[in-house]
C-alpha cells in the first residue's frame, strides 16, 4: 500500500522520524478523537467532517493531516450508552510523526447488530512508516482494515485514502484504489504449495527487479537472522507459530525497506505505508515505526513507537508489557 504524500515527500526519506526519541521533551500531544453522541445535539461537525477545535495542518494538494505539535482540544465525551469510567484510560493523545496521514479514520462508527465495534474512531496512518494497530482481541482491528479497502462501510464517519473518501467512491474508482493495497492475512498466509525459501522470495520476485542471486542473499540473510536458515525446505505446515511470527517481522522490514528505496529512485509521488494489525507485542516492538493502541472502539493513544513503548498510560503499559494485572482485567 502506498501512502499519501506531502508536497515533497521524498525529501523526508533520509530524515529521522520527528519526535520519536521517546524523551517527550518540548512536545505536546495532539488529540483527535471526537464525539458522535453530541453531534446531532450540538452540531459540532464542520463542513469537511472534522470536529471544531481539532487542529489540522492540511497538505496543499491532498488535504491530508500532518501530525504536528498543536493545541489540545477538549476531551471528547464517551460514546452514547457509555460513561466516562468506561473510557478513563483513553487520553486520546496523538504524538507527532511529522508526516501526513496516508489513511485517516474520521469519527467512524460501525456496529454489527447489537455489537458496537468502532465507536467514534479517529486514527491516522502516517506516510512512509510501518504503522501498527494493536489492542486486545475483538476490539475492531480487522474491521479497520476492511474499511480501508471498502470491504465494509462505516455506519457514520469517513475513511480517507490519498485525500479521497472511500465510502463515497464510485465502483470504478474504488477498484482502482484497491490496487494500491496489498493484504497479508493472519498467521502469515504462507503459500502451502511452496517451501519456506520460496515463500520469502515470492514478494521480492513479484515487486522488485532483483536478480535471483540477490534474492537468495536477502532470503538467506533474513532466515539466518530469525534462526530458520536450516528450515528453508520446510513446508508452512511444518513451521511453529513462533517461526511464523519471526518470519513475518523480517518480511515486513525487508519489503518496506525495498519499497522506500524504489520510491526514492523512481521519484514516486507517494511513499509506501504499511499497516499491521496484531495483538502480538514482540512483533510490534520489532517492526513498528508508529503505533495506534485501539480499545473499546477508540484510540487510547497513538504515536511513534518509542513514545508508545514508554507511555505512562496504565492500560498501554500493561498491554505492551503483557502483565496480567491492570486495567485490561476490568474489561
Amino acid at each position: 500500500m502506498e501512502g499519501s504524500g506531502a508536497d515533497n515527500p521524498l525529501d523526508k526519506l533520509d530524515r529521522e522520524h520527528e519526535g520519536s526519541n521517546g524523551s517527550g521533551e518540548d512536545r505536546e500531544p495532539l488529540q483527535h478523537a471526537s464525539d458522535a453522541g453530541d453531534r446531532e445535539r450540538d452540531g459540532e461537525r464542520d463542513g469537511d467532517g472534522s470536529d471544531d477545535g481539532r487542529e489540522r495542518e492540511a497538505d496543499d494538494e491532498s488535504g491530508s493531516r500532518v501530525s504536528v505539535v498543536d493545541e489540545q482540544p477538549e476531551r471528547p465525551a464517551p460514546p452514547q450508552g457509555a460513561d466516562e469510567e468506561d473510557y478513563k484510560y483513553h487520553t486520546y493523545k496523538v504524538y507527532p510523526s511529522g508526516r501526513p496521514d496516508s489513511v485517516e479514520f474520521i469519527d467512524v462508527y460501525k456496529s454489527f447488530g447489537r455489537a458496537k465495534i468502532l465507536r467514534g474512531l479517529s486514527m491516522g496512518l502516517p506516510e512512509g512508516m510501518v504503522s501498527m494497530i494493536i489492542g486486545p482481541s475483538g476490539t475492531g482491528k480487522s474491521v479497520c482494515i476492511k474499511h480501508m479497502v471498502g470491504l465494509l462501510y462505516p455506519d457514520e464517519g469517513d475513511i480517507i485514502v490519498h485525500g479521497e473518501s472511500v465510502p463515497n467512491m464510485p465502483d470504478d474508482q474504488l477498484f482502482d484504489m484497491r490496487k494500491k493495497f496489498g493484504l497479508l492475512f493472519q498467521d502469515g498466509a504462507l503459500f502451502g504449495s511452496m517451501n519456506l525459501y520460496d515463500n520469502v522470495a515470492f514478494p521480492l520476485r513479484q515487486h522488485t527487479e532483483k536478480g535471483e542471486d540477490e534474492i537468495e542473499d536477502i532470503v538467506m540473510r533474513r532466515l539466518e537472522e530469525v534462526g530458520l536458515a536450516n528450515a528453508r525446505e520446510k513446508a508452512p505446515n511444518e513451521l511453529s507459530g513462533g517461526m511464523r511470527t519471526a518470519l513475518l517481522g523480517e518480511l515486513i522490514l525487508e519489503i518496506h525497506r525495498d519499497m522506500m528505496e524504489d520510491a526514492k529512485k523512481k521519484e514516486k509521488e507517494h511513499l509506501p505505508t504499511f499497516c499491521v494489525i496484531t495483538h502480538d507485542i514482540l512483533t510490534a516492538r520489532r517492526v513498528a515505526d508508529y503505533i495506534n493502541v485501539l480499545w473499546k472502539g477508540r484510540i487510547v493513544e497513538a504515536g511513534p513507537a518509542e513514545d508508545m513503548l514508554n507511555s505512562e498510560n496504565p492500560f498501554i503499559r500493561q498491554f505492551l508489557s503483557g502483565e496480567s494485572q491492570g486495567p485490561l482485567t476490568m474489561d
